[in-house]
């Protein structure tokens, strides 16, 4: 029953909103189709679980890199349908380049959410706790936020930047989800849904 409820939870993870990467008003430029054939596509990236995306869109529309669109059930404006779930790599070297900003926008509009991570990370094994997935962060500096944090939970990023000599949470986080939409048999996910 437990597995179940838990392949149901898995399988009900949708994205209702994304962010736009590339914008590829004729499709792919390795598709052999003519050119009034192709349907214009858009690579994006979800603002819940990051999921990375390819996206037909609509005739006549011209969506812009870090637009926010509607990719939920019912009726989209700007997005036909979605096509595709997409693997880091299948990105254009655009969308690649783009991803980091893209990331960084629906970083700090989550703010709370990424905060709230860094007052309740846990540990994950005896020897490895959540807070030394974030890249650059060891046992030192895991233990200065731990220490802080038992004084006064972290109310925004600025806090934890004033509190933690040399800790940047927002660039944490964002190089976490990078490194996780990069790596989707890594071990531990935190923040991208694998």
């Amino acid at each position: 029953m437990e597995k179940a409820k838990e392949r149901l939870e898995k399988t009900e993870r949708f994205e209702d909103y994304a962010y736009v990467l590339d914008f590829l008003p004729y499709g792919h430029v390795d598709d052999k189709r003519p050119i009034h054939k192709r349907e214009p596509l858009a690579q994006i990236l979800g603002e819940k679980f990051f999921t990375l995306l390819e996206v037909s869109i609509k005739k006549e529309k011209n969506p812009l890199v870090m637009d926010r669109l509607y990719i939920g059930k019912g009726e989209r404006d700007v997005v036909n349908r979605i096509k595709r779930k997409l693997k880091f790599e299948e990105l254009t070297p655009s969308a690649k380049k783009e991803l980091p900003f893209v990331v960084e926008n629906i970083v700090k509009q989550r703010e709370a959410e990424f905060v709230e991570f860094f007052n309740k990370a846990e540990p994950i094994t005896t020897r490895m706790h959540q807070l030394e997935l974030l890249p650059g962060v060891g046992k030192k500096t895991m233990w200065a936020i731990i220490e802080e944090r038992k004084k006064e939970p972290f109310k925004s990023f600025e806090d934890i930047e004033k509190r933690v000599k040399g800790v940047h949470p927002v660039k944490l986080v964002v190089s976490r989800i990078i490194y996780e939409l990069q790596n989707p048999t890594a071990k531990y996910h935190i923040f991208v849904q694998p």
